[in-house]
């Protein structure tokens, strides 16, 4: 399993459009946002390609400038 952080960016007058957006979206959990329209996200998946799918995703969501991977961390299935 994998789980990843992303930074979305919007224009500051989206900023609530774009962050319901991403709620509906199912795709990823909403952590932080701030007045300049950056919004800290994380989505899991069952390998990067999953991931890497999720973030193609947020980035086609209306309003969305900009979605970059951050921090990405890979859990062993062995344990």
């Amino acid at each position: 399993m994998n789980i990843s952080s992303i930074v979305v960016t919007t224009r500051a007058e989206h900023l609530a459009d774009v962050e319901a957006s991403l709620v509906a979206s199912g795709l990823c959990d909403v952590h932080f946002k701030d007045e300049q329209g950056r919004i800290v996200v994380t989505v899991e998946g069952d390998d990067d390609g999953d991931e890497t799918a999720k973030l193609k995703t947020i980035l086609e969501l209306p309003h969305v400038v900009s979605a970059c991977f951050a921090y990405s961390c890979t859990e062993d299935a062995a344990g």
